[in-house]
Parts: structure tokens; C-alpha cells; sequence
């Protein structure tokens, strides 16, 4: 597996993992990035998010609107920022299959009206893996450029 490959796929089980994401839209100065919990079930995607239809997230949602994350692992390993494209999925049978307890604390149950599910396709990914912020850190201590060692750890993807 080449570097490029193990920094996606370490990025892809972190999501998987720890799922929170700042989920903003594209254009849309209203709508401050939000925290989000994605839902992965295949790797490159798509990843799924729930709201709520009276969110600035959805408001003149067009299907296919353009929309970014930005995620950063509970360990700090792992930062990524995703570009994609964000589409309301009315699919009651995906809803069905996604829907755990977590969600349900936020609605009247999967018949809501006020739920979405929206489905975000991914375009691009630049993916950083800090490895161990430990050396890191040793490194600034030491008056040494930690970037030089980071050039080899960033992950430039297309979906």
C-alpha cells in the first residue's frame, strides 16, 4: 500500500470511528460550518448526515449543491478536509437503515417532517496524518522544521 493509500484509508476508519465533522455548504455565507456526525458505510462514501428541515444547512438546498467538511480525529492523528456535493435523500428504506438511538434523541421518530437525510458525495480530499505529535513537538523544542517531515504525510485525493 502506497503512503498516499494508507493516509486515505486511515482517514476513512477515523470517520468511521469518530464521525463528528464541521459540514458546511458551499456559497453560503449564512450557514457557519456545523458540527455534524457523519455515517459511513462504504469507503469513498457517499456519507450520510441527519437534520433537521428548518436548519440554514437546508435552507434553498439545491440537489447536488456543493458542500465541504473539515474532520480532525479524537487523537489528533488524523485532519482532513472534503469537498464534495450535498443532496437531500428521501429514500425511506435508507433512513430505515441508517436510524440508531443517537438520531432518534433528536426527532419524533423517522416520520418526522422536520428529518433529512442529506447524502454527501465526495470530490476531493486533502488528508493529513500528523503521526506522532509527540516527535512532533520534540522537533519545535529542537529547532527543527516539523513541516519538512509533514511534506510526505499529506494525501491529495479524487473521487
Amino acid at each position: 500500500m502506497t503512503d498516499q493509500a494508507k493516509i486515505e484509508k486511515d482517514f476513512w476508519d477515523a470517520l468511521d470511528s469518530d464521525r463528528t465533522v464541521m459540514l458546511a455548504r458551499a456559497g453560503v455565507e449564512t450557514a457557519a460550518p456545523r458540527p455534524m456526525t457523519a455515517i459511513v458505510e462504504e469507503k469513498p462514501g457517499p456519507v450520510w448526515f441527519f437534520t433537521a428541515r428548518d436548519t440554514e444547512l437546508m435552507d434553498g438546498l439545491a440537489p447536488g449543491a456543493g458542500a465541504m467538511f473539515t474532520f480532525s480525529d479524537k487523537g489528533h492523528k488524523v485532519f482532513a478536509t472534503v469537498t464534495g456535493r450535498l443532496t437531500e435523500h428521501t429514500d425511506p428504506e435508507t433512513v430505515e437503515r441508517l436510524w440508531n438511538p443517537f438520531i432518534g434523541a433528536w426527532y419524533e421518530g423517522k416520520d418526522d417532517p422536520k428529518l433529512v437525510l442529506l447524502r454527501f458525495d465526495p470530490d476531493q480530499a486533502e488528508i493529513w496524518d500528523s503521526g506522532n505529535a509527540l516527535v512532533a513537538g520534540a522537533k519545535i523544542l529542537l529547532s527543527s522544521d516539523p513541516g519538512e517531515s509533514m511534506k510526505d504525510r499529506v494525501a491529495h485525493v479524487n473521487y
